[in-house]
């Protein structure tokens, strides 16, 4: 690992910028550039579009393609899936409907859903589901779950490997409910109250589960393994999963919210820092609700351990915090996402004014993101001093 002292002299370009005053845009965009223009060649990204928000200034910078196959440039304007950052907002919708009285967290999901009755989910709380703690649900619903028929009989079927709230295991099928059960208790189908609620709520204008007619063009092509234009193909939970399209510009829009969120319904503001509650200690990090969280400073090790493979893909012992850790400022805040042809990652520090979105045409290697991110935090924070150990 490459301390951050050393990644701060040796991978920027000049002396650090400072977190609390608005860089020069010339000086800002030498330090992506140094950090964005090697990944993309590394990996062969085709696209990439980074956005930066410092000092209350947003700052967009585009790269390269977002499509191959006819040479169209990424712009303010291009559409990247954001995969599971999806997840962020989901919770950001259920944690408003919670704010305004539909349910509790606590509520279980038999009394959301009358047809689980019976099942082992049945006594599964909201807040187990949200944050992958009900008993070791899938990452991902087997082929074979292909319509809302075929979903809820899996849901009733399926026996949990672990009593709640003692291992989470990242799963889509998990938020996927916990979503879908805030939406039937506040009234509308999911997709309504994201677009036509949450979304103008937050000054998201750019921002759809599904892109409209009239916005296709901006709508880039991501890039499979094989090399070929693929987009997200519709699936069970996959609105409240991974199903957000957003631009750069806005999704640093959503970050400058959860960073400072004053102007915001005193309702939004309330959710928001709900979603920034951490309700179980998993190794490293918190979990909250859609983000993941660090003590600040942290190191990039304890990044890269947070967002590896063994975190997403195995069970971990949960830890309950009890009282729940109130949202704080000193964290940095974070969460990769990803589709099949398209590779995100979002970090954001409150108490330093900091954040960054990162998007690509391609699903390229996590720490690859990570690490791009820390380099251009890193330089716009300063050389960051190792926090004590957990």
């Amino acid at each position: 690992m490459i301390a951050a002292s050393a990644l701060a002299v040796s991978m920027t370009a000049g002396s650090p910028v400072s977190a609390q005053t608005p860089p020069e845009r010339s000086h800002l965009e030498e330090v992506v550039d140094a950090a964005i223009k090697p990944l993309m060649e590394r990996d062969k990204i085709p696209g990439i579009a980074v956005a930066i928000v410092v000092g209350g200034k947003q700052f967009v910078f585009n790269y390269g393609l977002a499509s191959k196959e006819n040479g169209q440039k990424v712009t303010d304007a291009t559409l990247f899936e954001v995969g599971s950052i999806s997840k962020t907002f989901t919770a950001t919708l259920a944690a408003y409907g919670q704010v305004r009285g539909a349910f509790s967290l606590s509520d279980r999901a038999g009394q959301r859903l009358p047809a689980l009755a019976g099942s082992s989910l049945e006594n599964a709380s909201l807040l187990d589901l949200a944050t992958y703690t009900a008993g070791g649900l899938p990452l991902q619903f087997p082929d074979e779950v292909t319509d809302d028929a075929k979903m809820l009989a899996y849901y009733k079927a399926w026996h949990p490997a672990y009593a709640p709230g003692t291992h989470r295991l990242y799963s889509n099928p998990s938020i996927g409910l916990f979503g879908y059960l805030a939406a039937q208790a506040m009234g509308k189908p999911f997709d309504d109250l994201m677009q036509a609620e949450l979304l103008p709520l937050l000054g998201l204008s750019n921002t759809y589960v599904r892109v409209p007619q009239e916005r296709m063009a901006d709508y880039a092509w991501g890039n499979s393994k094989n090399n070929k234009p693929i987009r997200v193909s519709p699936g069970p939970m996959d609105a409240e999963a991974y199903g957000i399209k957003t631009t750069a510009a806005d999704l640093i829009r959503f970050v400058e919210a959860n960073m400072n969120g004053s102007r915001l319904d005193e309702s939004l503001q309330r959710a928001i820092a709900a979603t920034q509650t951490g309700y179980y200690k998993i190794g490293v990090m918190q979990q909250g609700l859609g983000w993941e969280m660090y003590g600040y400073p942290t190191t990039l090790e304890r990044l890269l351990a947070g967002n590896s493979a063994k975190m997403a893909l195995e069970p971990h012992q949960a830890h309950k915090l009890v009282p729940p850790q109130p949202a704080r400022r000193d964290m940095l805040f974070n969460k990769t996402g990803s589709t099949s042809g398209f590779g995100g990652y979002v970090a954001y520090v409150p108490a330093r004014g900091i954040g960054i979105v990162i998007l690509a045409n391609k699903n390229y290697p996590i720490p690859d993101r990570i690490k791009a991110a820390w380099q251009i935090m890193t330089a716009l924070d300063g050389p960051i001093k190792p926090a004590p150990k957990p």
